[in-house]
């Protein structure tokens, strides 16, 4: 199962605080042990909403929204993609995981789709399709 483990944003991450050496090399080591033990896929560290900006989508309408947002708590800071056998193993790696910010903060996981989660509604058709723009994205991935 493939999970986004997203590091939830705070204050000093708004604020623009970058992490110290000591916190970059503990993260560093985690990180390490994920890719050794075959779970991390992907991860990077967002910048603050401030740099960002929002699409809100009514119909055929869309309305451009910059940042920043708020409350800090409901934003992601940063984040993992992982490969697990479970809910509960990733949850275990998270437990290890070095706090990732200065003072309190909380990591979310869930669950990502996978084709066979979406029934009859992905046909055959739109499987063939999902299927050849994955190997696509890889293609432009190994080229680049």
């Amino acid at each position: 199962m493939r999970f986004m483990v997203m590091v939830k944003a705070t204050g000093d991450s708004e604020a623009g605080t970058m992490p110290d050496e000591a916190m970059m090399a503990a993260m560093g080591r985690f990180n390490e042990e994920l890719v050794k033990a075959g779970v991390m896929l992907a991860g990077e560290g967002l910048h603050p909403s401030a740099r960002g900006a929002r699409v809100r989508f009514s119909g055929a309408d869309r309305t451009v929204v910059r940042g920043p947002f708020s409350p800090a708590g409901d934003l992601v800071a940063g984040y993992w993609m992982w490969q697990c056998a479970s809910l509960d193993e990733a949850i275990e790696w998270v437990r290890r995981c070095p706090n990732p910010m200065p003072g309190d903060s909380e990591i979310e996981i869930r669950p990502v789709f996978e084709a066979e989660d979406f029934g009859e509604a992905l046909t055959p058709e739109l499987r063939a399709q999902e299927d050849r723009l994955r190997a696509e994205v890889a293609k432009q991935r190994s080229d680049g």
